[in-house]
């Protein structure tokens, strides 16, 4: 699943490239067909991230909010600026396209591939399998599929939604204010503090991946109820959050290991296998004290922990 720094990517794309311009919208799968013909041809102002969440908003006020999922990305075609830290792909105007960017799990240029007379296809591309929104301006094209959720909201919805989710370290004004709640929110439930995490209305962003990594680095063990943990501990995983999600939003990447110098840093971007202190690294030692790395189901997720460095 998508975490918080992919859509704060997602959203930094398509202001980029589409923000100001007014944009086609379409339902190539159907599903959408209602709320693309209420979005056609408004400008698209903005797109916004707050968790796992991206709020698009248009010149009516309408707002498209779009949640991933497990399995949701966006295709991008034609003229696409490179982010910061991500994949090297050039941007190429109208009226053609020679290859794609994918935002989702990960970051990656889609293979280019010439018709079969060995020219470069017209731009925009037709629509493939099963794209459920496509936003599309003179330049640059945005493909939506598989997203769990995808509706227009006017203001005062869109307002509640993001009303309903819990602090996002990106997009608060006051860091120390949004500890507190999340310290409030923390130590007043009997639930593991490794489930709470992942609650998008008590902390919103943290996917399966920071979730571990964030314990682990607080040495924390996730079956801890939350109102056993110190509030001095919720507040430093609040910390360290913000510190982690600013490096994965510059970075397009989830980085966790804080024993690399540059090199290895460098290397990790190429190497996933070298991001993470537990994460999806089960049965293998612990890269502290060397006792293999469990994974146990907590909430019908997968949990990584050390056994022995989180007691």
């Amino acid at each position: 699943m998508p975490e918080g720094h992919t859509v704060h990517r997602v959203a930094q794309q398509l202001t980029l490239d589409l923000g100001g311009r007014a944009v086609a919208v379409s339902s190539p799968q159907g599903r959408f067909a209602a709320g693309a013909r209420r979005l056609d041809g408004q400008v698209l102002l903005r797109a916004e991230a707050v968790g796992k969440q991206l709020f698009v908003t248009f010149a009516s006020g309408d707002v498209l909010r779009v949640h991933l999922g497990l399995y949701g990305a966006w295709d991008l075609h034609g003229q696409v600026t490179p982010l910061a830290g991500g994949a090297a792909v050039s941007s190429l105007g109208a009226p053609r396209v020679r290859r794609a960017v994918r935002m989702g799990e990960g970051e990656s240029a889609l293979p280019w591939s010439p018709d079969a007379e060995g020219t470069e296809p017209v731009f925009p591309p037709e629509p493939v399998g099963q794209v459920r929104v496509r936003l599309a301006s003179a330049t640059t094209v945005a493909d939506l599929r598989g997203p769990t959720a995808c509706e227009v909201l006017d203001p005062d919805q869109a307002a509640a939604a993001v009303e309903r989710l819990g602090p996002d370290p990106a997009t608060v004004d006051d860091l120390a204010a949004a500890r507190q709640v999340v310290v409030a929110r923390v130590t007043a439930r009997g639930v593991p503090v490794g489930q709470l995490l992942m609650d998008q209305a008590v902390v919103a962003g943290i996917g399966n991946i920071y979730r571990a990594e964030l314990l682990f680095r607080a040495r924390l063990d996730p079956w801890t109820l939350g109102r056993q943990v110190p509030t001095g501990v919720v507040g430093a995983l609040w910390d360290d959050w913000a510190v982690l999600l600013a490096d994965g939003i510059r970075t397009g990447a989830i980085i966790t290991r804080d024993d690399l110098d540059a090199d290895g840093r460098a290397h990790a971007l190429l190497d996933p296998t070298q991001r993470h202190w537990v994460y999806g690294r089960a049965g293998l030692p612990c890269r502290v004290c060397g006792t293999p790395v469990l994974v146990e189901p907590m909430a019908a997720r997968k949990l990584y922990r050390c056994p022995s460095c989180q007691r």
